[in-house]
């Protein structure tokens, strides 16, 4: 047992200011689900959710969510029903698969799959990655060890994946791309594919995707882009950019329903492995031989998820049409706030990975010195009612080159972020800086929890109790936190 009772720290000043201009007054950009949600906290309060873990899943747009009710009436079996409704959900379908490749910048010659989510889309790709007629093996991957597991852990288990280790800047790290694919030229093991992350799920910050394309393609190979974090927060066009594929998520880009996207060159697609086998992907099976489609049906095989596609392009017409100065403005002020408020506060250290970085998307990682980062979260929540992330966040070789293997914590906005909710966040640490918890708190099954934890679950969920004290192992449900090996 590791209870705290009453260990204080010694109280400090925080300095909350920073040097950027408090934000109380910054509204969302647009209005989102919940977000007048109250949750209940330790001392009997209730609190209007501030939901700063929009990195992890952003909450639906309203309009989202009413596209979804004005189709839900219509929905049916899709693509070989001869029924109205089952004609009108293949037709929702095939035009929300239109809407997703569009707001991506898919050229003609482009295929647009709809998937589970970012995840689900690299694990496709990466099964289509050609045999090297050299080797007899799958096609070689480089690709950098600042990346989210989705686009680390396929390339190393489907092919022949190099990982290269960053620079301390910018301009070194492509300097690293360099080398590797000219090495790989030199040695006549040339790489077919270079992924690159849009904007890394711990910091926000990227590297110039145009440069990364021109190198990779300068050395014959292509680029996927981890569009997970970049695609909800800044314009992106495959045809613009260079890139071959983009991968990116439902769930990130402010719809529910989990759907995704993998959208790209058709011919490695075409010829790939069907990613399911089963009805919708074949045009004629016999007993030892079976045809399979070309195009998106090839990997789509089973029902599809009519209803995540049609939330999906939804999101996408939602951003499309959006402003994208104004958008920009909004979520520069949250994390400029964020930066300079954390940093400014005693034993408060922001995490970055790059001194050269530019045009960061709205996400800060931080950690309090004297506190496990599963504890400052749990304190955040339970007295504060802010939601944040905490552990490794799927990025254990990043955060271990940082020095932050015991993990850090996460705060991200959002377009349905209000500037008070970063306010709480920044004066929420500082209180614990100054005081420490009010609350007790232990770790079960390597959570942090409140001791006899007084929160009630919300009334008609059918819950029997929080999911931090419903005894879930984190062997079974939690693969990213600190103590996981």
């Amino acid at each position: 047992m590791t209870t705290l009772t009453d260990a204080r720290p010694a109280r400090a000043t925080p300095a909350t200011t920073g040097t950027t201009a408090t934000v109380h007054d910054v509204a969302p950009v647009l209005p989102v689900v919940g977000a007048d949600t109250l949750v209940p906290l330790v001392d009997g309060r209730r609190v209007p959710y501030a939901n700063l873990d929009v990195a992890a899943s952003a909450p639906a747009l309203q309009a989202v969510a009413d596209r979804v009710t004005q189709v839900l009436p219509l929905y049916a079996s899709v693509h070989r029903g001869a029924g109205y409704l089952s004609q009108v959900s293949t037709a929702l379908y095939e035009q929300a698969r239109r809407t997703i490749g569009t707001f991506v910048g898919a050229r003609e010659e482009h295929l647009t799959l709809v998937t589970r989510n970012t995840t689900d889309s690299l694990n496709l790709l990466a099964g289509c990655v050609p045999v090297d007629q050299a080797t007899g093996a799958r096609g070689r991957v480089l690709v950098l060890d600042i990346e989210h597991h989705a686009n680390l852990l396929p390339w190393q288990r489907v092919t022949d994946a190099t990982v290269v280790t960053g620079g301390h800047t910018v301009a070194a790290t492509c300097e690293e791309i360099a080398d590797e694919l000219a090495a790989g030229l030199a040695e006549g093991r040339p790489y077919a594919l270079v992924a690159l992350t849009g904007a890394s799920n711990v910091t926000g910050e990227s590297l110039p995707v145009a440069d990364v394309v021109a190198l990779a393609h300068d050395a014959g190979a292509r680029v996927v882009l981890d569009g997970a974090q970049l695609v909800p927060h800044r314009r992106f066009s495959l045809a613009a950019t260079g890139v071959d594929y983009v991968a990116f998520s439902g769930h990130k880009t402010y719809a529910p329903f989990g759907a995704g996207a993998l959208v790209g060159r058709r011919d490695w697609l075409d010829a790939g492995t069907p990613y399911l086998a089963g009805g919708g992907a074949v045009r004629r099976v016999r007993a030892t031989t079976t045809d399979w489609h070309e195009g998106p049906a090839r990997h789509e095989a089973g029902s599809p998820n009519v209803l995540g596609a049609v939330a999906l392009a939804a999101a996408c017409d939602e951003l499309a049409a959006l402003d994208t100065t104004v958008a920009r403005e909004h979520e520069d002020a949250l994390r400029r706030r964020l930066v300079d408020g954390l940093g400014a506060l005693d034993r408060v250290e922001v995490v970055h990975v790059w001194d050269d970085a530019v045009d960061p998307v709205g996400v800060v990682t931080f950690t309090v010195t004297g506190y496990d980062p599963g504890l400052v979260a749990a304190y955040l929540s339970a007295e504060h009612g802010i939601g944040v992330r905490d552990g490794r966040f799927c990025a254990h070789p990043l955060l271990g080159r940082l020095g932050f293997d015991a993990g850090a914590v996460r705060a991200s906005v959002g377009l349905g972020t209000a500037g008070e909710e970063v306010e709480r966040l920044v004066a929420a640490v500082g209180a614990l800086v100054c005081d420490g918890p009010q609350a007790r708190y232990d770790v079960v099954d390597n959570l942090w929890v409140v001791v006899d934890d007084p929160r009630p679950v919300p009334e008609g969920s059918g819950l029997e109790g929080l999911l931090a004290t419903a005894a879930l192992g984190a062997d079974e449900a939690f693969g990213c936190l600190p103590g996981d090996a």
